[in-house]
């Protein structure tokens, strides 16, 4: 596609900060493993394009937004340069900056050689030829089998039947809470027999008139990791399942965010003070008790002494209703630019990346959960320090009387301008939750226009 089109239809993209799957923060590795054998077992990763170099002393330029990630993430790369003789620089930016970066890039034709894809984006890059497609290589791959995957992680970057990135991770939430709130209470700990009446309850119990303590902590742009679970575990929706429409204003969404509102005005401190302040940055100074947070920034809370000595993690609460638990799941994938000189370096860093024995290794360094079949174990037993199974427990079929469900993060073709949209939106709602529903209500008729004005 030509680079005026592109530039056209990129600029409708509305860049902001996002909630989920990774931020900024310390790096962390977690616990090492022997990097010599990982390296032997996945030589084959490098195999398929053979190992040598293109020639070029310039190291792969690979772009990332977590700097929990990167240490871990380097690791890897560097076996990767061992295998190959590839150098690989990987680079972190803010959120921001991240798609700051790749748009202009997409107009401009600099663009990194390697980085992530996520969903929000993905559809639009794909469809603008800005991602390099991926078919031939995974045909001719000895190592890469879409089929290991999991495929809701797969079918986000795949569109008209070709794919454009190798599966990285997947993710899910948890309720993290203070070990040491909950003793001083006299509260027992959160469990797999909470709903969510009883996450209230416990928030209100520990939240002190003197305004020292809350029993919990959200704001507008946490979407993915705080009121998204709460609106599909009371069984309602985000955005329909054909992409086409919003549920912000369907009965049992507004009922969830009913639900919102009580917590914002009975247990949360106020709408300024947790806009000026991340909620992680709150439960990691002690200020409340209790947050929901993504398996992402898992790395980020092993790093801080405070949460090691005092803070633990449940499953997410259900709905009594419904008698469902819902956590919303979504996926990166590695991806590299079209327009890049080294295609076939490129690949064999994806393909390295994507390899059994390197996704165990991203698990078993403590990055993140990984999104190849059946090695997420290792990431639960990357610490001692956290109980991290809960993660991996809403993602298994329940065996009690509560379904437990992952629902893919809601998206449509462009979902960025709605869900900043939605961000700015509450705002109103944070500040006053009287008109929470007011609020959801003529938001859903605002997300309706911008999804319709995706199709023109």
């Amino acid at each position: 596609m030509k680079k005026k089109a592109i530039a056209l239809f990129l600029s409708t993209m509305m860049v902001g900060s996002l909630a989920a799957c990774g931020g900024s923060g310390n790096s962390s590795t977690g616990t090492s493993t022997d990097t010599s054998k990982a390296a032997s077992t996945s030589s084959s990763a490098a195999s398929t394009s053979g190992t040598a170099s293109s020639g070029s002393s310039k190291p792969l330029e690979v772009v990332i937004w977590d700097t929990n990630q990167q240490a871990g993430l380097q690791q890897i790369a560097d076996l990767f340069t061992e295998e190959t003789g590839i150098k690989v620089d990987i680079q972190v930016k803010d959120w921001d900056s991240y798609w700051t970066l790749l748009e202009a890039g997409a107009t401009g034709g600099d663009m990194p050689d390697v980085f992530w894809m996520h969903s929000n984006n993905s559809q639009m890059y794909m469809k603008n030829d800005i991602l390099l497609k991926l078919d031939d290589y995974i045909e001719k791959s000895d190592t890469i089998n879409l089929d290991n995957y999991m495929p809701e992680v797969t079918e986000l970057y795949q569109r008209d039947g070709s794919t454009y990135a190798i599966p990285k991770d997947y993710d899910t939430i948890a309720l993290w809470y203070n070990k040491t709130m909950f003793d001083a209470a006299g509260l027992s700990y959160p469990d797999d027999t909470w709903t969510w009446d009883d996450m209230y309850d416990a928030a209100v119990k520990l939240t002190k008139a003197d305004g020292s303590q809350y029993g919990f902590a959200m704001n507008p742009s946490n979407d993915q990791d705080t009121y998204y679970n709460m609106v599909y575990s009371m069984g309602g929706y985000i955005v329909s399942d054909d992409h086409k429409s919003s549920g912000y204003d369907d009965p049992n969404t507004l009922k969830a965010m009913d639900y919102v509102g009580k917590l914002l005005t009975d247990a949360c401190p106020s709408a300024t003070t947790m806009s000026e302040t991340g909620t992680d940055v709150m439960m990691q100074s002690g200020t409340v008790a209790m947050i929901m947070q993504g398996s992402w920034m898992t790395a980020g809370f092993l790093a801080n002494d405070y949460m090691k000595e005092n803070c633990d993690v449940a499953i997410l609460p259900y709905d009594a209703t419904t008698g469902k638990r819902a956590s919303i799941c979504n996926g990166l994938g590695w991806a590299a630019y079209s327009g890049t000189d080294r295609p076939d370096d490129c690949w064999k860093l994806l393909e390295w990346f994507g390899s059994e024995a390197m996704q165990k290794k991203q698990a078993e360094l403590g990055v993140t959960m990984s999104a190849y079949n059946n090695t997420s174990d290792a990431w639960v037993n990357c610490t001692d320090v956290f109980n991290l199974k809960p993660y991996l427990d809403i993602a298994k079929e329940s065996t009690s009387d509560v379904k437990n469900e992952l629902i893919l993060r809601p998206y449509t073709y462009n979902s960025t301008v709605w869900s900043m949209g939605a961000s700015t939106a509450l705002v109103n709602a944070w500040s006053d939750p009287t008109q929470m529903e007011k609020v959801c209500t003529d938001f859903a008729a605002e997300m309706n226009k911008a999804i319709a004005a995706e199709n023109k």
